[in-house]
């Protein structure tokens, strides 16, 4: 299933009108030369902008070519007010860039002045109110432009997929899951639009899906996925009855939107009535790039389309769990790897992480919930350690006064058995002790995290940025104080 955007931008070149046109002409054609052969086709938009006539044919121009994301290509001044409406009316993300000057030699006749053009470009973005892209250092050469192009569509992805997805729920979160707590209004605000529905009509659809002819075909999946890890064969057919229920609801249910994430209720009163736990079937929608969050954790699977959309991969959506025991650091961790005890941290849930994912799992059952209800009712947990590699933890989060805040940090899974239980892994982020402290607690953020394999910092805080969020956590390195933290601890 396609869940996510397939991005085609444009470039358009615009031109202040006492500078050569055809030197930003010029410009973009070495720029889209230079972009091409390593990273695919670009849309060069014809029409060099110089006044707000240039500017309304261009638009029908990308427009007409059906580009959803933009390039504004300085490619000498520019002029701030066309340039900058440009982005206003363009229905898409868009991105300003700017040539740097090539030769010594030409800074006579030559020069384009888009260094200093990108200051006013910035003013006028600002006064307008508009969103755009501007990379850490906006001015380069064709090749280097390229390069910030490439850069700008994993961010451009992912805001065209927030404002077109949609975010179903099923029931509110489970009793004293306060931290799960979701004001909507920044949803809207994003451009997300949210489905909220109860559990019994998940219930009824469910039961309506009893005897469907499509169960032996996804139970068939199941067995071949799990191979020898398949220890709870006799709960395949109810798990599969349930995937086909979340299918159906999602293509019955998307409307107008083109992506959608699921938030889902999965304790306590699942087990009893549905019979089984959705872990698994949660893990197989998430590799198919329909994020399936657990305890109606709405920003968390938000979160999870985030990362969805930057990696093109599949996610996960983990406690930040326990910690990692000192006699387990000291064998394990400790002289072997670059990290303190307070480094790592195991994140762990019941199994909703994808297979692909794990370096090994297996269909068992939930064991906390196994405690106090009989054990058939709690199977369908796919369990195993998680696979060793580089990692993004991240969350984009709404305070209860519906103010968007955000994290992101970059470690990596360790390659150390767990001897635990659940989808699990022994995590490593350099500081974790201090961002614990003094930004996931001290800024209140519940404990799921979303989990992007790969290093993807770099897109995902741009995204933050870019959606307008003001407070964007990291993990600080040593020597550099979050403004709570004690100087002289």
């Amino acid at each position: 299933m396609n869940n996510v955007p397939e991005v085609k931008i444009g470039i358009a070149a615009v031109s202040r009108d006492c500078f050569p046109m055809t030197l930003s002409e010029r410009r973009r054609k070495e720029l889209a030369a230079a972009y091409r052969p390593k990273y695919g086709d670009i849309y060069e938009c014809p029409t060099v902008i110089e006044n707000e006539l240039d500017m309304k044919k261009a638009l029908a121009e990308l427009n007409e070519a059906g580009c959803n994301a933009l390039v504004v290509f300085l490619g000498n001044f520019g002029p701030e007010s066309s340039e900058t409406l440009l982005a206003k009316y363009f229905n898409g993300p868009v991105m300003f860039v700017a040539a740097a000057e090539e030769h010594g030699d030409s800074l006579l006749d030559d020069r384009g002045d888009a260094y200093c053009g990108m200051l006013n470009a910035s003013y006028n973005l600002k006064l307008r109110g508009i969103k755009a892209y501007i990379p850490e250092y906006p001015v380069g050469t064709a090749e280097e432009c390229a390069d910030m192009i490439a850069e700008f569509l994993p961010i451009a992805r992912t805001i065209i997929g927030l404002q077109n997805l949609k975010i179903i729920s099923f029931g509110p979160r489970p009793q004293d899951f306060i931290a799960c707590n979701a004001p909507i209004k920044c949803l809207y605000d994003l451009g997300v639009e949210i489905q909220e529905n109860s559990e019994l009509d998940l219930f009824e659809a469910f039961n309506n899906h009893a005897g469907d002819e499509r169960i032996a075909g996804i139970v068939k999946e199941m067995q071949e996925e799990l191979g020898a890890g398949n220890k709870k064969p006799e709960i395949l057919e109810k798990l599969a009855q349930y995937e086909l229920t979340l299918l159906d609801w999602v293509e019955k249910n998307r409307g107008s939107r083109e992506y959608v994430a699921i938030a889902g209720k999965c304790w306590p009163a699942f087990q009893t009535q549905f019979g089984f736990v959705p872990c698994y079937v949660n893990s197989r929608l998430t590799a198919k790039g329909i994020p399936v969050s657990c305890e109606v954790d709405i920003y968390g699977a938000l979160s999870e389309f985030i990362g969805t959309c930057v990696s093109l991969d599949a996610v996960t959506l983990l406690d930040i769990n326990n910690s990692v025991p000192a006699d387990m650091y000291e064998s394990e961790i400790k002289d072997k790897y670059n990290y303190t005890l307070k480094d790592t941290f195991m994140g762990f849930h019941c199994g909703n992480t994808p297979s692909c994912k794990l370096s090994f799992c297996e269909m068992k059952y939930q064991k906390i919930m196994a405690r106090s209800l009989p054990v058939e009712v709690t199977n369908g947990t796919l369990e195993g350690d998680i696979a060793a590699g580089k990692i993004t933890f991240f969350r984009l989060q709404s305070t209860a006064d519906a103010t968007l805040r955000a994290y992101v940090a970059e470690g990596e899974v360790l390659p150390v058995a767990t001897r635990s239980f659940g989808g699990i892994g022994v995590f490593a982020i350099p500081e974790m002790g201090r961002f614990y402290r003094h930004v996931l607690i001290q800024k209140n953020y519940p404990h799921h995290g979303a989990v992007a394999f790969g290093h993807f910092g770099k897109a995902i805080f741009e995204v933050f940025k870019y959606l307008g969020v003001e407070d964007i956590g990291f993990n600080q390195p040593k020597g550099m104080l979050y403004k709570t933290e004690n100087p002289y601890a």
